[in-house]
């Protein structure tokens, strides 16, 4: 079941204290988790920000599902300290404030739509309107329909639905997008994009990584249980070795490797390819140089390469 104040026993209630627009929302301090002799957490340590979305990168076995869950308050760190709001994650104020779209959500088949909305909305003090919810999430059309009758693509609105219906102001989406074809994906990343303007806070897990890319203010990349880089898509693309020029030159490959910040440069018959990872400079010394210069191209790299090299050399 996604996150509710009913589908846990919580701790006895406290008030939640205020959080300044410049604290943390949540926080995973030298977090360490281990399961017998297997340490899935190892030192680990975030913070999530106001209006921010957070794209929590990893391969299987790195240790998100896991930081998740301790957020979540699903599962207790066996060392180091996590803070939701400033307070206990297990509190139930602080469960009120939070929605979360699991991989693991299992839902009533038998209920419909509109009646699983109205559950969920049941469980927060001022939740979203129906309509507002409709609008946001898609579900005009289907609310009358049993859970258990919807393609793949309306289950997952429908559990999108379910995790921002409450009005939280911290919202966990763990593989949002599975099972939609291009055009609901893209759709719904605009309605992610709406509620983080809104003020709410995202925690965002994808193998789609053209999704962090487009979705994500900040990117953390983790391995093994701990943070291996940190930093927008365009710094975490900038890791992986520099971004690429192409272009036609009269500059010789000897002269382009003495320019700071180049790593490669790889001469072919029609134009020559240089890699660096200041390449605001390098382009404007070449320009300097050769008056010539032309088909000039600047790209950066993707991010899977990026992410790929970060994993493996981790």
């Amino acid at each position: 079941m996604p996150l509710s104040v009913v589908a846990f026993e919580t701790e006895p209630s406290a008030a939640t204290p205020a959080i300044e627009p410049t604290q943390p929302v949540a926080t995973l301090t030298n977090i360490t988790k281990r399961f017998g002799a297997t340490v899935a957490l190892d030192g680990l340590s975030l913070a999530l920000r106001p209006g921010e979305i957070v794209a929590l990168l990893g391969p299987n076995g790195a240790g998100k599902s896991t930081a998740i869950k301790i957020l979540l308050g699903l599962s207790a760190p066996t060392s180091g300290i996590g803070q939701v709001f400033g307070a206990n994650p297990r509190s139930a104020t602080t469960r009120t404030r939070v929605g979360a779209m699991l991989q693991t959500t299992r839902i009533s088949e038998m209920l419909r739509v509109r009646e699983h909305l109205d559950l969920f909305r049941s469980y927060y003090p001022c939740p979203l309107t129906v309509a507002e919810i409709h609008r946001i999430a898609q579900l005009h059309g289907i609310e009358d329909r049993l859970f258990g009758q919807l393609s793949g693509g309306q289950k997952q609105r429908t559990l999108f639905a379910l995790a921002f219906c409450g009005n939280p102001d911290l919202i966990f989406l763990d593989e949002p997008t599975v099972g939609l074809d291009i055009e609901s994906r893209r759709a719904l990343w605009q309605q992610i994009r709406f509620l983080s303007a809104q003020g709410k806070t995202i925690l965002l897990t994808t193998h789609y990584l053209e999704e962090a890319d487009s979705l994500a203010h900040r990117i953390i990349v983790i391995n093994k249980g701990r943070v291996i880089s940190e930093g927008t898509p365009a710094e975490i693309k900038r890791s992986s070795g520099g971004r690429t020029i192409r272009c036609q030159t009269r500059l010789s490959r000897e002269f382009l490797s003495t320019l700071p910040s180049v790593t490669s440069v790889v001469p072919t018959e029609t134009c020559v390819t240089v890699v660096a990872s200041d390449a605001e400079t390098v382009v404007r010394e070449m320009l300097l140089r050769d008056e010539t210069l032309s088909d000039l191209e600047v790209t950066s790299p993707a991010l899977e390469d990026a992410f790929l090299a970060l994993t493996q050399r981790s």
